[in-house]
């Protein structure tokens, strides 16, 4: 399901490409995007999911099924009463936040003003996502992971309905993709309330911040708002400082990062929704053992899946964001410089994918205190790469810092769960990462061979580029997974079926 919605992702992409290409107003929407999209992933995705489903873990594993309803109906409503005022003060403030989170459009007063009008749309959709993703944080605990994977596709859709069809009847048609955003904020709401009333959990608000429960999960979320959500608090300094490059970078950078979101959400963030409950379940039960052999599951197939993506995208970027974008008002210029960014960012895939994987491991354990500290470090190595980097590499040093950073971030989280003894590995490593490690360079040999140079596929039609993009994804893929076969990988090595040899 995770996986239609990012078909569907890059869909959505390729049509505000092709409709409005890399300029002011497309700068200007996807800063408007970026704020309420930044606080959803800190409040609701982020550091509310964190710390919710370990407590409401907790209390179904420990109690009855009305203590699980009187959790939820308090914290609903204390949580929606939150949401409702910060989205007030959103939408008065939205020139303050424009100002604050892209300074350099201040001096660019058309920019800058279809900034704040766009964002006083969108910022409404904080309210209905975050409530969204306390729906499906419900229905992930009791393991019904397929209805809150396949919502964030009411976006996609909305926002290529309003695109294609709102965008020509406005004025400004680049406000359109705001009211795409605020009606797929309340369309993913909804979606999710009838299978909330199936399990008989529909929520009955109840705003009762003093309640047992309720001071625990704001007590371990607080923390969290910084720790878990430090990736995206460096994509908001790349877009900080892209502000004052030349106008496309913000465009540039985004159109490079959800690319990278691709197989981050596919994989790495599926993967980490399915093992907190998990976790969280044999943390309640004490179960310290299969705690540890989860993690190390989970942590083989990172190494597995994410290796060649992350090489697949840096060899194949030239050609996936001609594929896929340069059509209309994207122009080759623009894929020339996306791809700068998108080979960089490429290179910090898998440790944004451990992040999200070595994360669950605290707060399974309501440990939100070393996210936190472990957080700060990476956020000002970030800030110091950026500041660094942005001089000799324009916006592909932002995207190179957040890559760099992310490394540190998953490096010191595993040498903290390791610390700690929570986790420990099982046999089978290094020949895992041998086998991996072979199977990648026949992988990139193969690619670097055969995809050709970008002038090439600039002088394709769509359906050549189609073709031959599909065609060297299925090659690199077959490649790949014959070369693990060939180096000894077994599928039961992976299934946890026998001991990892």
């Amino acid at each position: 399901m995770t996986l239609i919605s990012r078909v569907l992702g890059l869909l959505r992409d390729m049509v505000i490409a092709q409709l409005f290409g890399a300029t002011a107003g497309s700068d200007a929407f996807f800063v408007a995007f970026k704020i309420p999209n930044f606080l959803r992933r800190l409040f609701a995705e982020g550091a509310f999911s964190q710390a919710f489903v370990p407590v409401v873990t907790e209390y179904k594993t420990k109690r009855v099924h009305e203590d699980v309803c009187g959790l939820i109906d308090r914290v609903s409503g204390t949580l929606g009463a939150v949401l409702v005022g910060v989205t007030v003060l959103g939408i008065v403030a939205a020139p303050l936040l424009i100002a604050l989170f892209a300074p350099g459009f201040i001096g660019q007063v058309d920019k800058y003003d279809l900034s704040v009008a766009m964002l006083r749309i969108t910022f409404p959709y904080l309210l209905f996502i975050s409530l969204a993703a306390f729906a499906g944080a419900i229905l992930n605990t009791y393991k019904q992971f397929g209805i809150p994977a396949f919502t964030p596709t009411l976006l996609n859709v909305s926002l290529i309905l309003c695109a294609v069809f709102l965008a020509p009847k406005l004025e400004n048609p680049i406000t359109a993709l705001a009211w795409g955003v605020f009606i797929g904020g309340v369309a993913q709401l909804l979606f999710q309330l009838p299978f909330l009333l199936r399990l008989r959990l529909m929520p009955r608000p109840k705003f009762e911040p003093d309640d047992a429960g309720v001071r625990k999960i704001l007590r371990l979320m607080l923390p969290a708002l910084f720790g878990v959500s430090v990736s995206q608090i460096n994509l908001m300094v790349d877009t900080l400082i892209a502000s004052f490059l030349v106008t496309g970078s913000v465009t540039w950078l985004y159109y490079s990062d959800r690319l990278v979101e691709f197989p981050l959400g596919a994989f790495g963030i599926a993967l980490a929704t399915v093992i907190l409950p998990s976790l969280s379940e044999k943390h309640a039960q004490g179960s310290t053992e299969t705690f540890s052999q989860t993690l190390d599951w989970a942590l083989r197939w990172v190494i597995v899946i994410g290796a060649p993506a992350s090489l697949g995208l840096m060899l194949l970027a030239g050609p996936m964001l001609t594929t896929l974008f340069q059509y209309r008002e994207f122009s080759a210029y623009d894929v020339t410089m996306a791809s700068r960014s998108l080979m960089a960012f490429s290179l910090g895939l898998l440790g944004f994918i451990f992040i999200k994987v070595l994360a669950p491991g605290f707060f399974a354990r309501q440990d939100t205190r070393t996210p936190v500290r472990i957080g700060v470090i990476a956020m000002v190595a970030n800030i110091v790469l950026s500041l660094l980097l942005v001089i000799p590499l324009a916006h592909a040093g932002l995207a190179l810092s957040t890559s760099l950073s992310a490394f540190l971030n998953a490096g010191l989280l595993y040498r903290a769960l390791r610390a700690q003894g929570a986790y420990r590995p099982m046999p089978g490593w290094t020949p895992l990462l041998l086998r991996v490690a072979i199977a990648s360079g026949v992988l990139g040999a193969v690619l670097t061979a055969g995809v050709g140079e970008i002038t090439t596929w600039l002088s394709w039609g769509v359906s050549a580029r189609a073709l031959h993009l599909a065609l060297w994804i299925a090659v690199g893929a077959a490649t790949y997974l014959i070369s693990l076969w060939l180096a000894g990988l077994r599928w039961r090595d992976m299934t946890g079926q026998a001991p990892p040899v």
